[in-house]
């Protein structure tokens, strides 16, 4: 379905080319949801804007992007309009910068139908209210006529999940939807894209900073640094079996719900290094307490350690022990 092949994206700082997303390569299969797991500034969104061929006019990509085969980075301008609409949808972080404060969400609703079908004003009204409806809007019919800013966040949200589903895509690329949510409302929210999946057989590529969040609702999970991925596997391989040091200590940072268990919170040491000043072999190694010589002097790539399970670091089968 989607296919991502050594992927890169470079932005210019005046003389100095950063690439803010670094040979990445994953691909996303029907029906399935793959998380994009790293902490800020780990080059997550740059990802997702690339795949969709929306990098900024300062930014450059280059790889391959494959979608049922075509490839998206060479694709016709009309063929790209297709692309963003009948095929990828993308759900933001903020919903209340994607949606229009002028127009009311029933406006901007039908709009998007009659965009990408061809239906009358009557029709792409009935199809707004059974998204909104689809979604849990309460009493969606009377609310079409309210402006985004009198819904709540959460509501918002599910406005651009309906607007998304508007476009009737194969893939959504949802860009930590909940974010700016509450831990009750983000729960609702992520039960909903998974009962959406289910219900018109989606494929999510879900993007977060939270591996704890999106752990029970991935079938495939990518483990990003710095612009690369680190590791990469099944939820149980993940979980159970972690062999890179940033995961373990990503799976380590997830708070335990357990008032009798006086455990203090483990903190990855450091901050993630700018982009423009690499460090030299493994882009970990400053902030790994594994590291050794051979880590400042060699760069890993990605090794499968067993099915489905990759992971980019030379110590993986003693960490693996640890």
């Amino acid at each position: 379905m989607l296919q991502v092949n050594d992927l890169y994206t470079e932005f210019n700082n005046g003389s100095q080319r950063i690439y803010a997303v670094d040979g990445v390569s994953f691909d996303v299969q029907p029906n399935e949801v793959v998380g994009l797991v790293g902490e800020s500034g780990s080059g997550k969104s740059v990802t997702a804007l690339s795949i969709m061929n929306l990098v900024p006019g300062n930014g450059g990509v280059r790889g391959s992007v494959r979608w049922n085969g075509a490839e998206v980075l060479t694709m016709s301008p009309a063929a790209h309009r297709q692309f963003l609409g009948r095929d990828v949808g993308m759900i933001f972080q903020n919903p209340l910068a994607s949606l229009n404060p002028v127009f009311s969400v029933g406006n901007q609703m039908v709009e998007t139908i009659r965009l990408h079908r061809r239906v009358g004003k009557v029709q792409a009204i009935e199809i707004a209210i059974d998204l909104l409806t689809k979604v849990k809007i309460p009493d969606a019919r009377s609310r079409m006529n309210d402006f985004p800013h009198q819904f709540s966040l959460g509501m918002c949200q599910r406005i651009m999940i309906a607007l998304t589903l508007a476009m009737k895509p194969k893939l959504i690329i949802a860009d930590e939807p909940t974010a700016s949510l509450d831990v009750t409302i983000q729960a609702q929210v992520l039960a909903l894209l998974h009962e959406l999946r289910d219900e018109n057989e989606l494929s999510i590529l879900l993007i977060s900073h939270d591996l704890g969040v999106i752990a029970q609702f991935c079938d495939r999970i990518l483990i990003m640094y710095l612009g690369r991925i680190v590791e990469s596997g099944t939820p149980h391989q993940i979980f159970k079996t972690p062999m890179h040091p940033y995961t373990k200590a990503l799976i380590s940072a997830i708070p335990i719900p357990d008032p009798d268990q006086r455990l203090k919170p483990s903190v990855i040491a450091g901050d993630i290094p700018s982009p423009s000043r690499l460090p030299s072999g493994c882009r970990f190694h400053p902030r790994c307490p594994f590291a050794t010589q051979s880590c400042r002097e060699t760069d890993p790539t990605l090794q499968m350690m067993s099915d489905h399970h990759e992971v980019a670091c030379i110590h993986a089968m003693r960490i693996n022990t640890l």
